[in-house]
């Protein structure tokens, strides 16, 4: 696969990873009733949860810009 076909495919992954993830962290947090907690608990929660989503789109834009095979 090309690295024009890698950027393609790498950048519709990365809209739907992430908009999936946000729904997961929504309903992780309602399930646990974030809100009802301590404001240091919520916030480490959103912390943790709005940088989580970096691990794996790393991989993919790892993924999308490694050089055309030869």
């Amino acid at each position: 696969m090309n690295i024009r076909m890698r950027k393609l495919v790498g950048t519709v992954l990365l809209m739907v990873m992430i908009t999936i993830y946000a729904l997961i962290a929504m309903l992780v947090a309602v399930a646990l009733e974030v809100n009802t907690t301590s404001k240091y608990v919520e916030l480490a929660y959103y912390a943790i949860a709005g940088l989580l989503w970096v691990v794996p789109a790393a991989v993919i834009i790892k993924w999308m810009s490694r050089e055309d095979a030869a």
